[in-house]
């Protein structure tokens, strides 16, 4: 028993070290891939921005406009220099286009919160334990997030089917929708279009991700979970994501698969139990036990 004792031990915190190390590789990734996408977050964020600043210009001299006719009442000598006044700021164009200025610049403000919560969504790393969550939610959460990536490339086409809600970590499979997305369109040389469906049936859900793209060259495809292997060019990809996205989705106790045909495309289907078993509802899947400083 005792000759067992420090092989079991080493065993212990080699496997706690491995999970660590594991962990790490993937919130690297994580915020690898965000900061891939972070110029086109920039410039999400930066055009509503851009025209709720030129609104406010606007909004200035049509206030200037309307103080001219306010201070007027107090010292205008006749109903008539009212009148002329209130002509000469165009006051009716003037009151139906502010009603559009704010209209337009409360939509972008709404496009910048949704961009800064999917951000917030997407990138939670404290977040380990398995909970109930609403896949579609999680779907448009990434879409948002990747928005720029995509509308360059393809049409983005929902057929959702009715799910219930899923036991899983919701950032690690956001993650891992992020990756096909992005797959997706870097695969699309010019337009095309990434189908995201979704079906329950019995105990699981799946999820595809299909485009339109040049697809997968037969050598290659029993090889794109390997870690470090990619098909793109350099600084275009770590060749981790579609490894991690692999890991993270055993974890979950799914499958991932793929089918490609060079020129017509490529679609990933990711099954998942709509509930855990039983030990992991109450563990973490890269629970440490050891608290690295």
């Amino acid at each position: 028993m005792t000759d067992k004792e420090p092989t079991n031990t080493g065993q212990e915190a080699l496997n706690a070290r491995l999970e660590q190390a594991n962990k790490q590789l993937l919130q690297s990734e994580k915020l690898a891939a965000i900061g891939q996408l972070a110029a086109g977050v920039a410039h999400e964020i930066n055009n509503p921005v851009g025209y709720v600043y030129s609104n406010l210009q606007t909004l200035e001299n049509y206030l200037n406009d309307l103080f001219r006719l306010t201070d007027a009442i107090d010292t205008a000598a006749s109903l008539e220099d009212l009148r002329q006044i209130r002509h000469n700021i165009d006051y009716n164009y003037l009151r139906e286009d502010l009603k559009d200025l704010l209209s337009e610049s409360r939509e972008g403000i709404e496009r910048v919160k949704t961009i800064i919560s999917a951000m917030k969504d997407f990138s939670h790393i404290e977040e380990e334990e398995f909970k109930q969550a609403d896949l579609h939610r999680g779907i448009e959460t990434t879409l948002n997030v990747v928005n720029n990536e995509l509308k360059y490339k393809a049409e983005v086409v929902r057929d959702f089917g009715e799910l219930p809600h899923v036991e899983c970590i919701a950032s690690q499979i956001n993650q891992v929708i992020m990756n096909l997305l992005v797959n997706a369109a870097h695969a699309i040389e010019d337009f095309g279009k990434i189908t995201i469906r979704t079906r329950h049936q019995g105990d699981s859900v799946t999820l595809e991700v299909e485009d339109t793209g040049k697809g997968i060259a037969s050598e290659h495809l029993n090889r794109i979970f390997e870690p470090f292997f990619t098909t793109k060019g350099i600084g275009k990809g770590t060749g981790l994501g579609l490894s991690l996205s692999f890991n993270i989705i055993k974890k979950h106790n799914g499958e991932i698969e793929v089918h490609s045909e060079p020129g017509q495309g490529t679609r990933f289907r990711i099954t998942l139990p709509v509930t855990q078993p039983e030990p992991l509802r109450h563990t973490h899947p890269n629970q440490d036990t050891e608290n690295p400083a």
